[in-house]
């Protein structure tokens, strides 16, 4: 696990600049573990941590004290029956109608049929690494290697509500309609963003998540 490059970040916040997502994972985790004095909040990206702090923070003590921790890698996968070997079974469970207008494309790039690709997304658990695009959106990542296909060559200006897609190394449930270019295996009737639950986001970063067949 390398060493984050840490950066002022205005006068309230720092910013921890990392390698991947997996180490982002890694080092949300082991800053949430630390409670550190003064810090307010934690905002994953792609390849970053900001680190918030509380108003009244000394901010020069958070920042010696995040170079004092160190991070291990962060457990981003398991088998989906909820055995993560770490005594967690309270993953999200979402179930898929997987009958996505690029199913079949994703079998071509993967090498795979399309039972295939769906065995293989619903197998293991994922983890959400960081939100964005949209309220309620969560990069999910750690599931089965082989399903690493490309964004489509063209977007599409309307993707539906409850889209199930596959980016890069990400997984996603496009929690409104909107424009996109992930490829679609499925969709789910599960509510992404909703303004009356608290939280409003179903997938928050750092939580597990599991893909279920939807029967029939």
């Amino acid at each position: 696990m390398s060493r984050p490059r840490l950066l002022p970040y205005g006068d309230r916040a720092l910013l921890l600049e990392l390698e991947d997502a997996a180490e982002v994972l890694a080092w949300t985790d082991a800053v949430g573990r630390a409670r550190l004095p003064g810090v307010a909040d934690l905002v994953p990206a792609a390849r970053t941590l900001l680190v918030v702090t509380s108003e009244d923070a000394d901010v020069s003590a958070v920042r010696g004290a995040l170079a004092g921790l160190e991070a291990a890698p962060a457990p981003v996968t398991g088998p989906a029956d909820g055995r993560e070997g770490d005594g967690e079974d309270d993953a999200v469970v979402i179930p898929v109608t997987y009958d996505g207008p690029d199913l079949a494309d994703v079998a071509r790039l993967t090498g795979l049929d399309e039972a295939e690709v769906v065995r293989a997304h619903t197998a293991t658990s994922w983890r959400v690494a960081f939100g964005g695009f949209a309220p309620g959106f969560g990069y999910l990542v750690g599931g089965d290697g082989r399903l690493h296909v490309p964004r489509r060559d063209s977007a599409r200006t309307r993707v539906p509500a409850g889209a199930v897609g596959l980016a890069g190394e990400y997984t996603g449930v496009y929690p409104r309609e909107s424009p996109g270019g992930w490829q679609l295996i499925g969709s789910t009737t599960a509510t992404m963003w909703d303004l009356d639950r608290d939280p409003p986001a179903l997938l928050r970063p750092g939580a597990r998540v599991r893909f279920r067949e939807r029967d029939g």
